[in-house]
């Protein structure tokens, strides 16, 4: 006898009987990067260790198509003369250059909010690390499936 499957579980059931498959767990910031991504995070760490927390970054799950993904990256700041974010770095683990972008913020702005669209070549690990004042580094990263590749695939 076999119980019954829970809410979540009849979900993902669901999905993958019906041929979509989809991780609604997020992937921990420990699993590995590729090499460019690795050596390009490495160069603004500087010796640091990112935290996990703070930082959030919103991307759909499936982007239909790589060329135009739209993404919030926000980060829990009071954006103060002294405790506010300086930068925004965000990293898209499979593309040709994984460095996507680079946001400067001053405590003026209020929040430490940014929102753009990007361009994804693959489905991939989108990774967003947020600089403090202080020097301290907070990352977060969401897995986005694409199904039209944005970077010529």
């Amino acid at each position: 006898m076999h119980a019954a499957p829970t809410p979540s579980r009849r979900v993902m059931l669901a999905l993958a009987a019906g041929g979509v498959a989809i991780s609604l767990l997020p992937r921990p910031a420990s699993a590995q990067l590729a090499a460019p991504t690795q050596a390009a995070i490495d160069r603004i760490r500087g010796g640091r260790t990112p935290q996990e927390g703070r930082v959030t970054l919103r991307l759909p799950p499936i982007a239909e198509n790589g060329n135009t993904v739209p993404m919030t990256v926000s980060v829990e700041s009071p954006m103060t003369a002294a405790d506010h974010v300086k930068t925004i770095y965000v990293f898209a683990d499979k593309n040709p250059t994984p460095d996507l972008a680079t946001f400067h913020l001053t405590p003026a702005m209020g929040r430490a909010s940014v929102d753009t669209r990007i361009r994804l070549g693959t489905t991939q690990d989108v990774v967003a690390i947020a600089e403090m004042s202080d020097g301290n580094l907070f990352m977060t990263r969401a897995e986005v499936k694409v199904t039209i590749g944005g970077c010529g695939g």
